[in-house]
């Protein structure tokens, strides 16, 4: 099963990797051959599934596929530079592959012969001594140098320092077998980081050894770039060195018109003082590895910012127009800096820039003409150049076979347009930092409707799909009575039915009963019936299918906005948790920030006073954005600056449940989201008044609901009293003296028109160190795949635990990989940490919802909710997007399904289209000893009660390097 000897050089390397080069454990070096990676694995399988004819032919296909994944993986972030390998990264590929295959006898059987195999090399090593040869560092102009190993052992020794359960031995030891003579200066960094890499899954604490080792490339290669030629500092010589270095950073950064000049213009000997250097080492890899990659700033590719300066230089860019900027700055600093709270990443890569793009979201109103139609994929490229996320309204434009007064023909209807807007995302994809992404939005009355349900499919004319592109539907509650009814729903063209875009609530249900009497006498021409139920099932299958379009809810996103006197929301953003009134004239901004919820807990609880301090900087660093934002287009200018609205919201909620030793599905996680997000919806209220008595009101404050002391927690009347008889099961209990606060909110009004919204944090998240956002552990073992590359990650507050439990062992970390990061079939487990513990599709998903219900209450804008179900069949489905409607949600997210997660597969077979597969039994999923059940699902609408369980769903990855959503 080794690769060891499958890495000798060939007789002709493959063309296509030639410039790759594997480091054996001899030290030599030979070309990358992939076919040595098929007969490795082929070993593998056949010395676990025999070696007969039949088995034979089945793993020779077998292999193949999984060796292109290997090769994939190792080569992905390539670019088509030189690479080096080590031969333990080609293996930790080979069994991550196995495991992502579920091929998890031969995985385990992989892991076990590596371990073998290692100590069987260490053992022969301690024999026979080092004697090793001597080693030459090649520099960039070419000259060697002997190995400085001293300044190796003291880098190595400086990152293991102060972490417990960690050793310099290992990965010293390990770093000697990646080195070979005339290694580069990069690669001799790289091997240091790869040899803690290794250790990660053994202990956690080694991915913060991984993250110091990086640091110390970063270090050299940022202060080698500011001097002219090379200069090497290790941490120490930094805890004294940073001032000068940052000075030097923002003079050059500022020559090379990287950075605002007036950044240069700060009293920089007050900020040099501020600098926290000690805080470089708080850095997980995963972090530390996606700023490297994505943004820290850098000329001609050599990255001369370090993670302080970073910091500073976005604290910095936000304090500008501060009037004790250097105190604003500091204070900034401090929460950034120390990970309580992040800003977004478009305010991360640009604050403090010559563009200061600093806005998430945009969201667009698309009217029926053909300039609107251009004018929108324009303002569309131009927002997504400086890193903005795109959700667009097209059901204004004309459906399929509606006439043109302008030619007397008949429309082609939304979907060509949708296919430009499309091409559009894919071209202006943010500077290279992160792809370009938009996602289109349509009422479900629209009469293309169904076409749009079609356009992530894999199937049909390529000319009406949209492969890259998000969608969205956007449902009015009329259509889910319909479906609870049992009845029919009327398709209309919105050129016939103008003005259902702008209602919502009883005012929309009587006038589409209207429109639809009026298509029965005969007076609409483009119009068609359908049973609603049919419609939701066809719903429910694309969403399985493709995980488009995803489920958001108009009503509730229209009854209970703050501004509904001066607009409609007519679709939610990117990620489902902005919902902001559009028009042709107005383009929504969002400007958005997250508080890391577990730096506000401890056992005991949530830290109230420290979470109050947090909120009300942060509002006021959000605040601050819409008065430095560079606008791409005007329509945007005009409206940030007339309502202010900024999404102040929250992750690590996951850990912070962790922290107390609190279940996810338990009522008391229930409660803490509840009693969590009013300390921080009051927190975030108040912190708005009171800038609104500093700075004043936003423009359209008078008329808002805000104005007439109605806060998110009273709005739930009036979406209680538009469902009428439909059941709103909505918690509506509180702790804190809300009263006073509305009598602060009428006098004094608020600074922003929104002020809460809870984003994915993805890639911020990972910065932090923490569980995105809302979401469930997905597991508590695997390996993460984004644009930075493959990261090993372990749960270490599991790690904890089994450790005071003497649980953590070799045979422990194994047995997390064979059950894919979960702890349901690992007997010497106790209970109680099974249930802490449990992972995403392990927890009925209706918790989720319940969670996000109680949070909702106290939210005046939604929440990316991601929603997860290990075998999904069409009564679960329908079950729980009709559960998350009766709960008052405004908005879901992206579907996640447990058959997709393991490794990319192609979408639905067997279906048509519809919920009609045959399938096998579904294996059941683990639930969690002593969780008490959600409350009960709705009664499951007529005929819809499918099996999925033996498709392939492409609901989402998870790990997708090329998804938002993952990033």
């Amino acid at each position: 099963m080794s690769l060891e000897t499958s890495q000798r050089p060939p007789s002709a390397p493959d063309t296509n990797t030639g410039s790759v080069r594997v480091i054996r454990r001899d030290g030599s070096v030979s070309p990358f051959d992939a076919s040595k990676i098929s007969v490795a694995m082929t070993k593998a399988f056949l010395a676990v599934e025999g070696d007969d004819a039949a088995a034979s032919s089945r793993v020779h296909h077998l292999v193949a596929e999984l060796t292109a994944q290997v090769e994939s993986s190792l080569l992905r972030h390539s670019g088509g530079e030189p690479v080096t390998l080590h031969i333990e990264q080609i293996q930790d590929q080979v069994e991550l592959a196995l495991m992502r295959g579920e091929h998890h006898k031969v995985a385990r059987a992989y892991v076990l012969y590596r371990e073998e195999h290692s100590r069987a090399r260490a053992a022969e090593e301690a024999q026979t001594g080092s004697g090793e040869a001597e080693i030459h560092v090649r520099a960039t102009d070419g000259t060697l140098s002997p190995l400085d190993w001293d300044r190796v052992a003291h880098v190595v020794g400086e990152a293991v320092a102060g972490l417990a359960d960690v050793s310099a031995d290992p990965v010293l030891t390990e770093t000697r077998r990646n080195l070979y003579d005339g290694i580069s200066m990069d690669e001799l960094a790289l091997a240091q980081i790869m040899a803690a890499r290794t250790l990660v899954e053994q202990e956690p604490n080694y991915s913060y050894v991984s993250a110091r080792l990086l640091l110390d490339k970063l270090r050299a290669e940022a202060l080698s770039y500011l001097a002219g030629g090379t200069r090497l500092a290790n941490q120490s010589e930094m805890a004294t060195g940073y001032g000068d270095y940052f000075r030097d950073y923002v003079h050059r950064a500022v020559e090379l018109e990287h950075l605002d000049p007036e950044l240069a213009a700060f009293d920089l000997d007050r900020i040099t003082a501020a600098i926290r250097p000690e805080r470089d080492l708080d850095f997980g890899f995963l972090g530390l590895q996606t700023l490297y990659d994505r943004y820290f700033l850098h000329h001609d590719g050599i990255r001369f910012e370090l993670p302080q300066a970073f910091f500073m230089r976005v604290a910095m860019g936000l304090a500008i127009r501060e009037d004790d900027r250097e105190a604003r700055a500091i204070e900034f600093y401090e929460l950034l800096s120390s990970f309580h709270f992040m800003a977004s990443t478009p305010t991360l890569f640009n604050s403090g820039t010559t563009r200061p793009q600093l806005s998430s979201c945009f969201l667009t109103t698309v009217d029926d003409d053909l300039d609107s139609i251009f004018q929108a994929y324009k303002n569309n490229a131009l927002l997504a150049k400086y890193s903005g996320g795109l959700g667009n309204d097209w059901t204004p434009v004309r459906g399929l076979g509606a006439h043109i007064k302008g030619t007397n023909g008949q429309s082609q209807g939304v979907v060509p347009f949708l296919k430009i807007a499309n091409d559009t995302a894919v071209a202006v994809n943010q500077g290279g930092k992160r792809k370009g992404a938009a996602c289109a939005y349509l009422e479900t009355w629209h009469i293309d409707i169904e076409e749009f349900l079609d356009l992530r499919k894999n199937t049909g004319d390529d000319r009406r799909r949209t492969h890259d592109m998000n969608t969205a539907n956007w449902v009015p509650d009329e259509f889910l009575r319909r479906v609870e009814a049992n009845s029919h729903w009327t398709l209309f063209s919105p050129d016939e039915t103008p003005d259902l875009h702008d209602l919502y609530g009883n005012a929309f249900a009587e006038r589409y009963r209207e429109y639809e009497a009026m298509a029965e006498r005969g007076e609409i021409k483009v119009a068609r019936t359908v049973r609603a139920v049919d419609l939701w099932r066809r719903m429910l299958t694309m969403l399985f299918e493709t995980g488009h379009p995803w489920i958001t809810f108009k009503d509730p996103c229209n009854l209970r906005s703050p501004q509904q006197h001066t607009g409609v929301v007519h679709s939610s953003n990117l990620c489902t948790e902005i919902t902001l009134n559009t028009s042709t004239e107005e383009v929504a901004v969002c400007n958005l920030g997250s508080v890391n919820l577990l730096k506000h807990v401890t056992p005991a609880g949530l830290d109230t006073e420290l979470l109050a301090r947090t909120v009300k900087t942060a509002v006021r660093m959000l605040d601050n954005v819409i008065d430095i934002n560079f606008y791409t287009i005007p329509e945007a200018r005009r409206s940030n600056l007339r309502h202010r609205p900024i999404g102040l919201g929250l992750m690590g909620f996951q850990d912070a449940l962790f922290e107390q030793g609190i279940a996810l599905a338990s009522e008391a996680a229930v409660e803490f989201a509840d009693r969590s997000m009013e300390h921080i919806s009051y927190q975030a209220i108040t912190a708005s008044v009171e800038l609104a008595e500093e700075r004043g009101q936003y423009a359209s404050f008078e008329g808002s609901l805000w104005s007439k002391g109605i806060l998110p927690i009273d709005s739930l009347a009036l979406l209680a009293d538009a469902r009428k008889g439909d059941a709103l099961d909505v918690d509506t209990s509180s702790t804190l003296d809300w009263e006073t606060l509305r009598g602060r909110v009428r006098s004094s009004g608020m600074r922003n028109s929104n002020v809460m919204a809870i984003a994915p944090t993805a890639t911020i998240s990972n910065i932090c160190g923490v569980g995105q956002s809302i979401e469930p552990q997905f597991r508590n073992l695997f390996v993460k795949s984004n644009m930075s590359g493959d990261f090993t990650v372990v749960n270490p507050h599991l790690v904890a635990s089994l450790k005071a439990r003497g649980l953590w062992d070799e045979v422990m970390v194994s047995d997390l990989k064979y059950f894919d990061g979960s702890l349901g079939e690992i007997d010497r487990v106790p209970e109680d940490l099974k249930a802490l513990f449990a992972t995403a599709f392990e927890v009925d998903s209706r918790w989720l919802v319940d969670a996000a219900s109680r949070r909702q209450k106290w939210i005046d804008q939604a929440q990316s909710l991601n929603l997860y179900i290990a075998a999904p069949s069409g009564r679960k489905l329908d079950e729980l997007y009709r559960y998350a409607w009766h709960k008052g949600l405004k908005t879901t997210y992206y579907l996640r399904a447990q058959s997709a997660t393991h490794v990319e597969k192609s979408t639905l077979r067997g279906t048509d289209g519809k919920l009609n597969a045959v399938s096998a039994t579904p294996p059941p999923a683990a639930v969690p000893a002593a969780a008490p059940a959600p409350s009960p699902a709705p009664a499951p609408a007529p005929d819809v009660d499918v099996d999925f369980s033996a498709t392939d769903g492409a609901a989402c990855r998870i790990d997708d390097p090329d998804c938002e959503a993952c990033q």
